[in-house]
């Protein structure tokens, strides 16, 4: 589980760099990322493509942005994280979010292994 907690931290550090290579260093090539709100999932991506292509529009919306984990749970071929999140907003959103903003939310992720590769990523808030 130690392996695990070391990819997951570095597709974090990835993260609130803003490095996509790093995020998504120990991905497989058929990775499928859901983002899942209030129990329905509003976006799913197949691929490394379609995932980096996400990733770099998303980098747009944030000034800064920071995930810490705050726990780690596994099972077999699965790890769940806890995590706080901070970011400023760099744009003006539909909803009426303004830029400048900052948000302060808790979600959880759920990663899925296989051979050291992560092969399914659930963002859940």
């Amino acid at each position: 589980m130690i392996d695990r907690e070391k990819i997951i931290e570095n597709y974090i550090a990835g993260y609130n760099q803003f490095d996509i290579d790093k995020m998504m260093a120990d991905f497989d090539d058929k990775i499928v990322f859901e983002n899942i709100q209030n129990g329905e999932v509003n976006m799913t991506l197949s691929g490394l493509n379609e995932f980096r292509n996400q990733a770099e529009e998303a980098k747009k919306y944030f000034s800064e942005r920071e995930q810490t984990i705050t726990l780690f749970s596994h099972s077999e071929n699965q790890s769940e994280i806890a995590i706080d999140y901070r970011a400023v907003l760099a744009i003006d959103f539909p909803n009426g979010l303004q830029k400048g903003q900052e948000l302060n939310l808790k979600g959880k992720s759920v990663f899925e292994f296989l051979d050291d590769k992560i092969v399914r990523l659930a963002d859940i808030s």
